[in-house]
C-alpha cells in the first residue's frame, strides 16, 4: 500500500479537472491530479494515439463502456477526458440561461468574462469557407437559399437563431483538448496519478482521505480539499460509494449512509437527439473520397440553432447539424445525416451506483422525452421538418439517394432517440431539496469536498457542453 498527501486532490483529468488542476499548479498550489485512464504526456512528446489527435471524427477508443438498454453512453477514459475524443464543436450557449440559474457568480455577464479566457486557452476558431467539405459547403448554400440567417460565430452569448460554419477548438487538424491547454504548460509543477480508479473517500480531521486503486495497488491519499471532476456520471458515483447520497439508493447498493443528500445522481439530463438521413449518391461519394484523400475532411462542419414552436421568447431551443464521411469504416458510410436535438430540455433522469465496487458500471436512466407536457418531443418534431427541408433542397437532393430511416411518427422518434454526448446535472448547484452543491461547488454539509464539472448544472446549456465544462472549472477554481 502506498500513502500520499496533497493540499488539493482533483479526481478526473477531463475538461473541468484539467482546468482546476492546471490553474492550481499555476498558482503554486500543492495539487495531485488523479485520472482513471492513461496520461500520454505533453503533446510534443509524440505519444498520443492518432485517433485522439485527429479532429476528423469522434474517437471511439479509451471509452468507459457505459451502456443502458439500447444506448451506449460514450465517455472518455483518458487524460483530457471527453475533450480528447469529441467533435470539437466550441459553443457557449445563450446569456439568459445562465441568468436563469439564479446563482451568485454565474450570471450571463459573469460567465462571459470567463469564456474570453476559455476561448483563448482552447485555441477556438471558426472553420473558413475554403475548408468546407463538398457536403457541408452545399448545406451552407442550401441554408442560404432557404432564407436561414447565416452566422460565423457560435461563441456568442447573445446570438439568435442562425446557421453557419462551426466554431471549433481545432489547431490545424488536431483536436485541441483541455490537457494540451491547461496541463502541458505546468506539468513540472504538479503530480499526476494516471490509470488510477478512485474507490471512495471519507472525511477526517483536517480534510479528506481517499482510497484509490492504481494498477493493482492500493493507494491512500490525504487531502486538505477534494475536488470531484469525474463528470456527470462519475462524480455522483464517487459520492455514493462514499456514503453520500439518497439513503434509499445507498442501502439498495449495500453502502452505509454517511451523509444523506437525496439529490446525488438525480436531475440527470442530456440533449435528446434523432436524425433525418439519405443515402449518398455516386457523385457526392466521389467528391467526399477525393476531398478526404487530398486533405482534412471533418464529419461535422456546419450547425444551426433554431427556435421551435415551443420557444416562447424566440430564443433557439434546438440544434440541427449535418454529418457526412468518406471513410467506409465510419458509421456514416453510405449515408448523410442531419442530426436534430432539443437543447432546452425538460425531461429528467438519474445515475446511481449498482454496488460498492468502483469497477461496476452505473445505473443510467436519462428518461429521454419523458416530460409530462411533451415539450422535448415537440421540439424534435419541429427540427425534423427543418432537417427534411435541408435534405430536400435541390442543391442537396440531386446528390443524394433515398431516405433510409422513417422518422414520420412520434413512435419512430421515441424508438430512435439517442444522446448528444452531453450529460449534466447530477450534482446540481442550488438550495432546494435536491441540490447537492452550493454556488461555489461545495457539497452541502461537506465543506472540504467540491464538485467542479458539468454535473453542477441545474439546467443544461443550449450548447455543446465541452466549453461550458471548461468554464465551470475556471469558475470553481477561483474559490479554492
Amino acid at each position: 500500500m502506498t500513502r500520499m498527501s496533497a493540499d488539493v486532490v482533483v479526481v478526473g483529468g477531463g475538461s473541468s479537472g484539467c482546468v482546476v488542476a492546471g490553474r492550481l499548479a499555476e498558482r503554486g498550489s500543492d495539487v495531485l491530479l488523479i485520472e482513471a485512464g492513461p496520461d500520454y504526456g505533453p503533446l510534443n512528446a509524440g505519444r498520443w494515439p492518432a485517433e485522439l489527435l485527429s479532429a476528423r471524427m469522434l474517437a471511439t477508443t479509451h471509452d468507459w463502456g457505459y451502456a443502458s438498454g439500447r444506448w451506449t453512453f460514450e465517455r472518455a477514459r483518458v487524460m483530457g477526458g471527453c475533450s480528447a475524443h469529441n467533435g470539437a464543436i466550441a459553443a457557449v450557449g445563450q446569456r439568459l440561461e445562465y441568468d436563469h440559474w439564479n446563482l451568485p457568480g454565474w450570471s450571463g455577464s459573469d460567465v462571459a468574462a470567463i469564456y474570453q479566457k476559455v476561448l483563448r486557452r482552447m485555441r477556438v476558431r471558426a472553420y473558413e469557407p475554403r475548408e468546407a467539405g463538398p457536403f457541408h459547403a452545399r448545406c451552407l448554400e442550401a441554408a442560404t437559399d432557404l432564407g436561414w440567417p447565416i452566422a460565423s460565430d457560435l461563441c456568442d452569448l447573445d446570438a439568435g437563431p442562425s446557421y453557419g460554419l462551426e466554431t471549433v477548438n481545432v489547431v490545424g487538424t488536431t483536436r485541441w483538448n483541455a490537457a494540451f491547454a491547461y496541463i502541458d504548460p505546468v506539468r513540472q509543477r504538479m503530480r499526476i496519478l494516471d490509470e488510477a480508479l478512485v474507490d471512495r473517500f471519507e472525511c477526517v480531521a483536517g480534510g479528506v482521505r481517499l482510497y484509490v486503486h492504481q494498477r493493482g495497488e492500493r493507494v491512500v491519499i490525504n487531502a486538505g480539499t477534494l475536488v470531484l471532476s469525474a463528470g456527470a456520471y462519475g462524480s455522483p458515483l464517487v459520492l455514493e460509494r462514499s456514503g453520500v447520497g439518497d439513503p434509499a439508493v445507498l442501502k439498495a447498493a449495500g453502502v452505509r449512509v454517511v451523509h444523506a443528500l437525496p439529490g446525488v445522481g438525480a436531475n440527470l439530463h442530456d440533449h435528446p437527439m434523432v436524425h433525418a438521413d439519405r443515402s449518398v449518391g455516386p457523385r457526392l461519394q466521389q467528391w467526399l473520397d477525393e476531398a478526404a484523400a487530398s486533405g482534412f475532411l471533418p464529419e461535422e462542419q456546419t450547425l444551426g440553432k433554431f427556435a421551435s414552436s415551443q420557444s416562447r421568447d424566440g430564443r433557439y431551443d434546438m440544434h440541427l447539424y449535418p454529418v457526412s464521411a468518406s471513410d467506409q469504416t465510419s458509421l456514416l458510410a453510405g449515408r448523410v445525416q442531419v442530426e436534430v436535438s432539443c437543447v432546452d430540455v425538460r425531461s429528467r433522469g438519474s445515475v446511481h451506483i449498482a454496488s460498492p465496487d468502483p469497477g461496476a458500471h452505473p445505473l443510467i436512466d436519462h428518461r429521454y422525452l419523458s416530460d409530462e407536457d411533451g415539450h422535448d418531443l415537440a421540439v424534435i418534431r419541429d427540427g425534423l421538418v427543418l432537417a427534411e427541408q435541408l435534405l430536400s433542397h435541390p442543391r442537396l437532393a440531386s446528390l443524394l439517394g433515398e431516405r433510409i430511416t422513417d422518422m414520420s411518427t412520434d413512435q419512430a422518434i421515441r424508438d430512435t432517440v439517442a444522446h448528444y454526448y452531453h450529460p449534466v446535472g447530477s450534482c446540481a448547484m442550488g438550495t432546494g431539496p435536491l441540490a447537492v452543491c452550493d454556488h461555489d461547488g461545495r457539497v452541502h454539509g461537506l465543506p472540504d469536498v467540491v464538485v467542479a464539472d458539468a454535473s453542477l448544472m441545474p439546467q443544461i446549456t443550449r450548447a455543446n457542453t465541452n466549453l461550458p465544462a471548461i468554464m465551470i472549472g475556471e469558475r470553481i477554481v477561483r474559490t479554492l
